[in-house]
């Protein structure tokens, strides 16, 4: 499967109901502490890799891969050696 390009990503993502939808640049060997976020997330990895951590359950994600996150999970994350990109859509409301 060919990988959508962030214009394909956005329009997708808007048409699905979140507000805005960014790229958001990490970079190399970042770790962000436990925290949560007011809207959810629908994000796809495009460069490089990350560990997501929910609870007691982490995910290795790299170039390719999705994840969600509804509003007000308590989350962290950690990036690799090469730092990380992901598009990210954020949905708001309720």
């Amino acid at each position: 499967m060919t990988a959508p390009s962030f214009a394909q990503f956005k329009t997708t993502q808007l048409a699905q109901g979140f507000d805005e939808v960014l790229e958001r640049p990490w970079a190399p060997n970042t770790v962000v502490g436990t925290h949560s976020h007011p809207f959810a997330v629908s994000a796809l990895v495009v460069q490089g890799e990350m560990w997501l951590t929910v609870a007691d359950d982490t995910r290795h994600l790299q170039a390719g891969d999705r994840f969600t996150l509804d509003r007000d999970v308590p989350h962290a994350e950690r990036y690799g050696a090469e730092g990380a990109t992901f598009w990210v859509a954020r949905r708001n409301a309720a």
